[in-house]
């Protein structure tokens, strides 16, 4: 593979730049010295709901030991790597950043497992998924600024949600009807795969679930190995695995960047509007790499994501989810203040999925506990 040299911050001609943006709903004066998605990745940064993912469930729960990835770990480790892989494609970096620092924020508790309790409770109810919550939050429920509900971010972050999402929520056709992802977002979807794929196998050898001699049969894994024990022979063994994993990633991430400029090159594409017009995705890896990691995807969930310890921890999760829902259904006047008020003009699965998707994992047993606990009247 050749050697690959950074493009120094100069927007290629299909990076979507903020003089190509369509602003915001509200419109707003210019800052003085930061651009529009600057100001969209500090507003993702500074909100609450990026803050609660410290304590939302990644593969563990946020108990488990302080070592392993949470929601908000993850989410940082997603924006580096795009960011790098932005600059060397010639894409807009902040735009990059604040996508990928914004594509979790619609996570409830509990991970997947959450998610797919909530999504049971809404099935006749509008629905749930993470992404077009994501952008439920940035649109309407934090309340962090007096002119406006939301973050009030551009249109493209908005849009980045929409078209990582797998609903059929009418309100996102709106966004998808510009065409196929925009450059940046693409970055941001394919480094979130490459990342946890990457991290879950080191989570998970870590934590105990895994032994290494179970990956015998992972190509990838044992050609990374490989490599690392001829640099470092003698390599001690808490070294040797986050090494591993830094050489699984570096693969990853060249192989990514290869490919894409391959790609944006075969199909011609010189603006933005071509990336709208093309209906395959361009930035992606090799066909050989995709291969490779199918096989360590195949790993996870056949010897992690189904690991007895992980299915336990989801069970309880979702037996968490499914008691503080139906309680608050049966009885709106536990629901906190701002929740209640707003029952009069939404109906009560709207407001209570609000309520406790937007739970850490922390605060979900902790009401668990305010309401079923004998021992705890609070």
């Amino acid at each position: 593979m050749p050697t690959l040299s950074p493009m120094s911050g100069k927007h290629a001609a299909y990076a979507l730049t903020a003089n190509q943006s369509k602003g915001r709903h509200h419109p707003e004066p210019a800052h003085a010295f930061r651009g529009l998605f600057e100001r969209d990745r500090d507003r993702v940064v500074h909100s609450t709901a990026f803050r609660r993912l410290v304590n939302k469930t990644q593969v563990f729960p946020s108990p488990t030991n302080d070592h392993h990835r949470t929601r908000l770990t993850h989410t940082l480790e997603v924006a580096q790597i795009s960011r790098v892989v932005a600059r060397q494609i010639g894409l807009e970096e902040d735009l990059t950043e604040a996508i990928a620092l914004a594509h979790d924020l619609g996570h409830p508790p509990f991970g997947h497992a959450g998610e797919d309790e909530l999504r049971q409770f809404m099935k006749e109810h509008g629905g749930f998924e993470h992404n077009s919550h994501a952008l439920r939050i940035v649109t309407m429920l934090e309340y962090r600024y007096p002119g406006f509900s939301g973050l009030n971010l551009s249109w493209e972050v908005r849009e980045a949600f929409a078209h990582h999402s797998k609903s059929n929520d009418p309100s996102l056709d709106e966004y998808k009807a510009a065409g196929s992802p925009f450059l940046e977002a693409q970055v941001a979807d394919e480094v979130d795969s490459l990342a946890y794929n990457a991290h879950d196998v080191e989570d998970a050898l870590t934590a105990g679930l895994v032994r290494e001699t179970e990956l015998d049969d992972v190509p990838l894994w044992c050609r990374a190995h490989r490599e690392v024990l001829n640099d470092y022979p003698g390599l001690p063994a808490g070294t040797l695995i986050p090494t591993i994993v830094r050489k699984l990633i570096s693969w990853q991430v060249e192989d990514l960047i290869q490919q894409s400029l391959l790609n944006l090159a075969a199909e011609g594409i010189d603006s933005v509007a071509s990336v709208r017009a093309c209906p395959r995705p361009l930035i992606s890896m090799s066909e050989p790499m995709k291969s490779l990691r199918k096989d360590l995807e195949r790993f996870l969930h056949r010897h992690v994501y189904r690991h007895t310890r992980v299915q336990r921890m989801a069970f309880k999760g979702r037996r968490t989810i499914r008691r503080l829902f139906e309680e608050f259904l049966g009885n709106p006047v536990l629901l906190p203040i701002r929740y209640r008020n707003r029952l009069s003009h939404e109906s009560a699965h709207r407001v209570i999925c609000d309520y406790i998707a937007g739970m850490t994992d922390r605060y979900a047993r902790a009401e668990f506990r305010n309401l079923f606990s004998a021992e705890d009247d609070t």
